[in-house]
């Protein structure tokens, strides 16, 4: 696609609508960008979005922002890793900065407070569906490891004290290993042959 000036438009608005109508965190994200940039403007492909979210997801930092950032450069370098970035932090200032004035009449506003926990349902609604769409890709793929990993994460999360992070990092250094000893078992086969 040509990159113009209505290109990094579109890139820094894009971000920016997804990032100011997207409460709960950067979970619930996902399923918008996806739907903007995969299915919308078509300029990535499912599974490379997913790979971009796996990537965000590890990396430290807001989800939303790594996410934005990854998309961004890899569809304009860093000329769109910044407009997406920005466009990605600049609605949370602006309410922030608008709530910080408002904060205690807010915080006493019964209607306000409905609000937040009718907001709360749907963002589970989102996560849910985010996390149904990552299993159907997993299970498209059929690479048994990961459709291994999925009920034993899912477990260790329900079931026992094992912090989330040692959780995904378990399920990395797995997946690691797996890769590393499949590009090596083909590697050989093609040796051989």
């Amino acid at each position: 696609m040509k990159k113009d000036c209505n290109f990094y438009i579109k890139l820094f608005s894009s971000t920016f609508v997804i990032s100011a109508f997207t409460f709960g965190g950067g979970g619930v994200i996902i399923p918008l960008i996806k739907k903007k940039f995969v299915n919308e403007l078509h300029l990535i492909d499912e599974n490379e979005i997913m790979d971009m979210i796996a990537i965000a997801q590890s990396a430290p930092g807001v989800m939303a922002v790594n996410t934005s950032a990854i998309i961004g450069f890899r569809l304009a370098g860093i000329q769109g890793l910044i407009l997406t970035i920005l466009g990605t932090v600049t609605p949370p200032l602006i309410i922030l900065s608008i709530i910080s004035v408002f904060y205690n009449s807010f915080q006493s506003n019964e209607i306000i407070n409905l609000v937040f926990r009718g907001m709360q349902s749907g963002i589970v609604t989102i996560m849910l569906d985010v996390t149904i769409d990552m299993i159907n890709i997993i299970l498209k793929e059929k690479k048994k490891i990961s459709i291994l990993l999925i009920p034993i994460a899912l477990y260790l999360t329900i079931f026992t004290d094992i912090n989330i992070f040692f959780i995904m990092l378990i399920c990395f250094i797995v997946g690691c290993i797996y890769a590393v000893f499949t590009n090596y078992k083909k590697s050989k086969e093609e040796a051989q042959s």
